[in-house]
């Protein structure tokens, strides 16, 4: 009984530190939730929010130029909680010398790309032990930084803004050893997503390329084996009035949130239940082999065409010769559009 017991815990205290962080990824994105500080302006709380409007303006740079992480928050048990729950794997294929920077683009998106969160915004699965020297940098929406508090605790984890400003920052201003992580398919990819799927969003998708040469940083593929298992996603039949209806709502959610609206679903508190919890399906992160890129301050057309196709090809390499070690069929192919 004390075993079983002991196991029940366990799997609550997984449970308990997944959910806590969902409500963080889907609601602090949205615009409504941004302007909480501002309406409290209005109310008996004005003094605490004057006063984090006050330190929102004067550190307002900080999250654009590496902010503030936290080995001890990067660190918190709870990560290991979180990773267990799926588990989470991180997998290298090749070290990354600490004399470069890189970015390192992850793929695919998923619903709420726990991969990238767990290897690389926390130590759960030990990314300062298997790149050392490294220092990771995990892009995202910028408008998470302009909520007090909450961005005091993302930037504690290594969370940084995906803009040019903050990116070419971290790339060429703070020496070498830097990697930035970024999902290049955002938010369009993870309409895609859904369990067997391999169909990324990538084929226009060429600005990371190009932050890649103007700053000389070297270009990583990613594959997160399993991100696409977490949930089941529907997309009802065009023509049917749910579809209608879902149409009408994703686009009506983009326009007031700003966010595309997934119409996902996974487990719930117990295994076997219906809800908004993901299942527990194993996630691994496999990091590839860093292509060489060169500095060019203005790089044309052709030639961002050039190395985008380049990065294509190593992602291919990496997809194929990883795939059926990580449960998919040796038939399966990596669709790109």
């Amino acid at each position: 009984m004390a075993f079983f017991s002991r196991l029940d815990l366990q799997e609550g205290l997984q449970t308990f530190f997944v959910l806590q962080w969902i409500p963080v990824y889907i609601f602090l994105g949205a615009i409504p939730i941004l302007l909480i500080p501002y309406f409290l302006l209005f109310s008996k709380f004005w003094p605490l929010a004057v006063l984090s409007l006050a330190w929102l303006t004067y550190d307002w740079n900080t999250h654009s130029q590496g902010g503030r992480r936290s080995a001890w928050v990067r660190n918190w048990t709870l990560w290991k909680y979180f990773r267990n729950y799926f588990p989470v794997k991180l997998v290298k294929t090749h070290d990354l010398s600490p004399k470069h920077n890189y970015i390192i683009a992850n793929h695919p998106h998923g619903i709420l790309s726990f991969g990238v969160f767990i290897n690389f915004a926390t130590e759960a699965t030990g990314i300062a032990r298997i790149f050392p020297s490294i220092t990771p940098f995990v892009g995202t929406l910028e408008r998470i930084f302009w909520i007090p508090i909450v961005r005091e605790y993302v930037m504690s984890m290594g969370v940084c803004p995906v803009s040019s400003s903050a990116l070419k920052y971290l790339l060429t201003q703070k020496g070498s050893g830097n990697a930035v992580v970024i999902v290049v398919g955002g938010a369009a990819e993870a309409l895609l997503c859904r369990p067997g799927a391999s169909t990324l969003f990538l084929k226009q998708r060429k600005g990371f390329v190009k932050m890649a040469l103007q700053t000389g940083a070297y270009l990583v593929p990613s594959y997160s084996f399993g991100e696409n298992e977490v949930f089941n996603q529907e997309t009802f039949p065009e023509g049917t009035w749910l579809r209608l209806f879902q149409k009408t709502f994703q686009d009506t959610f983009k326009k007031i949130l700003g966010l595309n609206f997934c119409t996902f679903h996974g487990r719930g508190f117990t295994r076997g239940s219906w809800g908004f919890l993901p299942f527990n399906r194993p996630i691994t992160t496999v990091v590839g082999e860093p292509l060489p890129i060169p500095r060019i301050k203005r790089p044309n057309q052709k030639t961002v065409d050039k190395y985008h196709a380049l990065y294509i090809s190593a992602l291919r390499k990496l997809f194929d010769q990883h795939k059926v070690e990580y449960g998919l069929p040796e038939t399966q192919e990596l669709t790109i559009i």
